[in-house]
């Protein structure tokens, strides 16, 4: 009798966390994650105006991070407002944004 009653309380667990797991699957909650991403990025951004180009790039849980490119305009007197692009990753265990600049995805002038 003790078996299944530990059984039974066990798979009321799994079930329990099966149910958060699929919660945090829901449109809703990409659309809070992916808005998250962008919002760290564009803060992390050394262009202004930045903006995402396309939406973000998820990687699997082997490299647990999020891929975003962002189109601004340097502001540095001496760039003369050019146009730039950075490529910006998001840890996700970290919860923090890291941004280089990534001009060579720009087409050739």
């Amino acid at each position: 009798m003790g078996k299944t009653m530990f059984a039974k309380g066990f798979l009321g667990v799994a079930v329990v966390f099966m149910a958060g797991g699929a919660a945090a699957s829901t449109p809703a909650a990409w659309k809070a994650y992916d808005k998250k991403v962008v919002d760290a990025c564009v803060a992390a951004s050394g262009l202004k105006g930045a903006a995402p180009v396309g939406g973000p790039i998820q990687y699997d849980d082997r490299v647990p991070v999020t891929a975003l490119v962002l189109a601004g305009r340097y502001p540095q007197k001496h760039m003369k407002n050019a146009p730039g692009r950075e490529l910006c990753v998001w840890d996700r265990k970290a919860e923090k944004a890291y941004v280089s600049e990534a001009d060579q995805l720009l087409p050739s002038r």
